[in-house]
């Protein structure tokens, strides 16, 4: 039997494997180096990397901002017919300091193309302007009045709506904007044309007046209340000084032309106009526009003298349109634009000099000439018993600052007029509105029994003489030495001024 011997197990020598392995990486190392030497290359590459910030390597992200704008509805306004531009007014040797210019509002009177002047003004501007300062310490009209007396619509009879003969003043007005052009202006001459063909009203006045004519329609408005901002007839007043700003040249100031023999007459009133406007409306640009219209006043003044009816100025004076120019200074002084100030003293020693001193009536060009033959707008009108210049020198007294208390001249010029008192007379020359207009305010001035009685003769003179029938209604009649030239346009202005003396004007000195 054979035994068959199992084969040994195999036994691993494990030294020499382990000497063998470390042999063969010996070998390997010292056969390539650089392995080990690129592999700590990487190694230290990639520590390097690690450390680096790579985010200020990052494109920032694009932000896209938005924003909604609501669309802002513009203004309504009125287009001119033609560009407005603007020049500096020129100096003068005394001004008054200019107001500050504040809030402002919307008058929508220029287009948006002038809606600055050349110096990047705005053209539209605060409707109280006198809320910091007191222009007025002498008139006394307009917001901030001085004690004593009140401001437009706060004495006399109470306002507008209140005031004796109020409802003929808004028949008056209602009938003026009916005879308005469309372009603004009034006609005159031919005012009719508004009328219904089969009730044309008469009354027509000279073409060469339309200037004068409508400054006092104007001026009508603007005693009632009513301006370019507010009021019932804004719409009238807007257009109405949009017309003059039309009529004015660009270069000399002037409204109008130079044609006539009164021309300056009509220039005095319409500038009355604008600067009353400016006085309670504030635009930037009617600014410019009145200041160039009082260079001109100051232009047509003769040196160390008062006005006459020569541009340029003559030497010859006379009390008639030295009162308009008066007037007109004063209310642009008190509105705080540039006037020439030696002018009032010029005015104030011219009516001293026409003044007799033994009766106290106002001579035209002479010493108490007033009843002679007083030269009309193109001919002459014997003017008999009349004190229309000494109503003129009497008001103008008043707002040149003088007192009947300290000038007893005063009171006589009161005791004269009051011998001259308001009274119809259609077939006559003595109805002469112009002195009636005057006498008003120069009476309401003096107050107490001055003004009673000549209230007394003046309502129903006016008031039941205006006319109740048909197209006239609401208008006057144009009688007396003025009414041809001036037409029923400038008798229903007149009157309807006339019976605003009640409110117009504050009080300048108190009631006496």
């Amino acid at each position: 039997m054979t035994t068959e011997t199992s084969p040994a197990p195999a036994y691993r020598n494990t030294t020499c494997e382990q000497e063998s392995f470390s042999d063969a990486l010996y070998q390997w190392m010292e056969s390539a180096p650089w392995v080990v030497i690129s592999g700590a290359l990487h190694l230290l590459a990639l520590l390097i990397l690690a450390a680096i910030p790579w985010s200020i390597f990052e494109r920032p992200e694009e932000q896209i901002i938005s924003t909604h704008v609501e669309a802002v509805p513009e203004p309504e306004i009125l287009e001119p017919d033609e560009p407005v531009e603007e020049i500096e007014p020129e100096p003068l040797t005394e001004v008054v300091p200019e107001v500050e210019i504040d809030q402002p509002v919307e008058s929508e009177l220029f287009t948006e193309e002038n809606s600055t002047t050349p110096d990047g003004d705005p053209t539209l501007d605060s409707v109280s302007p006198f809320d910091s300062v007191n222009p007025t310490a002498i008139v006394g009209i307009g917001p901030g009045a001085p004690p004593g007396s009140a401001g437009r619509f706060g004495n006399g009879a109470g306002g507008p709506g209140r005031a004796p003969g109020a409802r003929c003043v808004t028949l008056a007005l209602d009938w003026l904007a009916a005879h308005q052009d469309v372009d603004g202006g009034w006609d005159a001459e031919g005012f009719m044309k508004h009328d219904p063909a089969g009730d044309r009203t008469d009354g027509a006045g000279y073409a060469t007046h339309d200037i004068g004519v409508t400054g006092l329609a104007l001026l009508a408005f603007l005693g009632n209340g009513h301006t370019m901002t507010r009021g019932t007839h804004k719409e009238v007043v807007r257009r109405g000084i949009k017309w003059l700003v039309r009529q004015q040249d660009r270069e000399s100031g002037l409204f109008g032309e130079e044609i006539g023999h009164a021309f300056l007459y009509d220039h005095a009133i319409a500038t009355l106009a604008m600067c009353e406007t400016y006085y309670l409306d504030k635009s930037t640009v009617l600014k410019t526009k009145v200041q160039r219209a009082l260079n001109y006043v100051s232009r047509a003044r003769n040196p160390y003298g008062v006005w006459g009816y020569s541009v340029p100025p003559d030497g010859t004076n006379d009390t008639s349109v030295t009162g308009w120019m008066v007037l007109a200074m004063k209310s642009a002084a008190d509105a705080g634009l540039r006037v020439d100030r030696e002018a009032f003293t010029a005015a104030a020693q011219w009516f001293d000099e026409m003044t007799d001193p033994g009766t106290g009536r106002v001579g035209y060009r002479e010493t108490g000439s007033a009843s002679s033959r007083v030269r009309g707008m193109n001919d002459e009108y014997p003017v008999e018993k009349g004190e229309a210049l000494t109503s003129v020198a009497l008001l103008c007294r008043f707002f040149l600052g003088q007192d009947p208390d300290e000038m007893p001249v005063m009171e006589q010029h009161a005791d004269l007029i009051l011998g001259a008192p308001p009274r119809w007379d259609p077939e006559g020359l003595g109805c002469d509105m112009y002195h009636w207009y005057y006498g008003s305010y120069a009476m309401y001035q003096m107050g107490g029994e001055h003004w009673r009685r000549w209230r007394k003769a003046l309502e129903p003179a006016v008031i039941d003489s205006q006319r109740r029938d048909g197209a006239a209604r609401g208008s006057w009649d144009p009688i007396g030495p003025w009414g041809e030239p001036g037409g029923r346009v400038y008798s229903t202005a007149t009157m309807a001024l006339c019976l605003e003396a009640y409110y117009r004007y504050g009080r300048i000195l108190g009631g006496r």
